[in-house]
């Protein structure tokens, strides 16, 4: 019989390691909580317009390319992902429009643009980024932290590239435009964190992208889903949905399996958490189970922000209207300190707006338009009555978007749901709605993060946001990696762990 594995939760994080462990001889289940995978990536269909539920941009395709490998086949015979340039038109309050490119030459174009003087700065700003990217995500991202020695030794290269720096503080030292300063320092709000607050490897990120470019999924992130779904299925693993872990099982300090809400059980020596990581110490493991991450120190511990989400069609299209921008409200640093640190709910924001059907008419009726726009808003340390807020919050967001970018967007608006903190909390299980689980500062990341193999309990892992390396694709398909690292391999052993 093969050595079962339990993999709770179906984001990107449990699928990826659900098609590792079955490449590598697991009998692999995986149990979602609801109707349909994907987790944050769920995707929501009605008035056939087709939402992606969460993450919208692909980047470091070849984490994607691996776990198809893995299993005999080739991403690009069955994914279609598609390049966007520029990333992202960066909206300024002023109506400037800076658009980030991929392109040197066309990037160094839009800083000079900007501000001449700036030119020298943002490429050796760049050529930091790169590395940072070459120690933090080549060197760093796929590797276990279970182990304090490890962070010592890398800790003198991360002191170099100057890690106790935050991300915007690293930038304004290469640029002085606050325009710049803004548009080469918002890359940690894409994995839940402050710029003024995030370590500055995460700068990384500007790399990262500029190294593999930003991509679109055609039919949406969801496909990318459901063809790790089908990975799965064909090495003999399987999906379930509509089954909710209550409790993840232990005796003598092993797991021995888990139970569901309905009572069934299920035994298993390998159980992989794809669920939030502080959910699964306050909900899932018996009490008492971590001396390190106990009640008190998460609840003092720092969280992401949440998300207040918009997914709208309209019955027409606004072609002018690019795949990605980011929309910039009056205030930067004083939004985010609302957000951040006195988790109150504003009156201003800054949007981020996906328009789908820039790339693929298929996420829209004929003649309509998808869209899909974010606003990051305080996790529910903040209080907010989303019951009573969220329209008048969203009717904001819908004249803002009609005053600047969409014209006349209510009187064509024909489809229309919203996600807030609630939902993140309830439906998602995340510890105060943070979307994203614990903020990425310096001292909750790599070794001070939950650790990927559980220092409590032989048999657990952690995969996804909440654990190394962090949030965002890239990093939750690196988590898998690192899993499937401290697991043998069945096919070549008769070895079990």
């Amino acid at each position: 019989m093969k050595e079962r594995a339990i993999i709770i939760g179906s984001g990107f994080g449990g699928l990826a390691t659900g098609v590792r462990l079955a490449a590598k001889g697991y009998d692999v289940t995986v149990l979602e909580s609801l109707d349909a995978p994907g987790g944050r990536a769920y995707v929501h269909r009605q008035d056939g317009f087709v939402f992606d539920g969460g993450p919208t941009i692909i980047t470091a395709p070849f984490l994607l390319e691996e776990l198809w490998a893995l299993c005999g086949r080739k991403l690009h015979d069955e994914i279609d992902l598609r390049a966007i340039e520029p990333f992202y038109d960066i909206r300024f309050d002023d109506g400037d429009v800076l658009h980030y490119s991929g392109d040197p030459a066309a990037m160094r174009d839009e800083v000079r643009r900007i501000s001449p003087a700036d030119v020298d700065g943002y490429e050796r700003f760049l050529e930091l980024s790169r590395r940072i990217f070459e120690v933090g995500f080549e060197r760093l991202g796929h590797v276990s932290f279970a182990d304090w020695r490890t962070m010592l030794k890398v800790a003198p290269e991360l002191v170099r590239l100057k890690s106790y720096r935050s991300v915007y503080g690293l930038v304004t030292s290469y640029v002085e435009h606050p325009k710049l300063r803004i548009a080469l320092s918002f890359h940690p709000l894409l994995v839940g964190g402050n710029p003024f607050q995030t370590t500055s490897v995460y700068a990384l990120i500007a790399y990262l992208e500029r190294r593999w470019g930003v991509h679109y999924v055609m039919g949406g992130t969801g496909r990318l889903v459901d063809g790790l779904c089908d990975l799965i299925r064909g090495q003999g693993g399987q999906i379930r949905f509509n089954a909710k872990v209550a409790a993840i099982e232990t005796e003598d300090g092993c797991v021995t399996g888990v139970r569901l809400a309905s009572g069934e059980r299920l035994a298993s020596r390998i159980v992989v958490s794809n669920a939030d990581s502080a959910t699964t110490y306050r909900k899932l493991l018996p009490a008492g189970t971590s001396r390190r991450w106990h009640p008190r120190r998460l609840k003092r511990a720092r969280y992401s922000m949440s998300l207040f989400v918009w997914y709208f069609g309209t019955d027409r299209r606004y072609d002018d209207v690019p795949h990605h921008s980011i929309l910039l409200g009056p205030r930067y640093r004083e939004l985010l300190d609302d957000i951040f640190k006195h988790h109150r709910l504003a009156d201003d924001f800054s949007l981020y707006l996906h328009r789908p059907t820039a790339t693929d008419r298929a996420m829209a009726p004929d003649g309509c338009d998808a869209f899909y726009v974010l606003s990051p808003v305080p996790h529910q340390a903040s209080g907010t009555d989303w019951d009573t807020r969220a329209e008048r919050y969203r009717q904001a967001i819908e004249d803002f978007l009609a005053a600047t970018v969409l014209p006349g967007l209510g009187a064509h608006v024909v489809s229309s749901r919203v996600m807030t903190p609630q939902d993140f909390e309830s439906r998602l299980d995340s510890y105060q709605g943070a979307a994203f689980g614990l903020a990425p500062t310096l001292t909750q990341s790599a070794w001070f993060r939950p650790h990927n193999v559980s220092r409590d309990v032989d048999g657990l892992y952690f995969v996804g946001a909440g654990t190394h390396p962090g949030a965002g694709v890239p990093g939750v398909l690196s988590s898998a990696r690192v899993v499937d690292s401290a697991l043998p391999d069945l096919r070549n052993s008769h070895d079990l762990p």
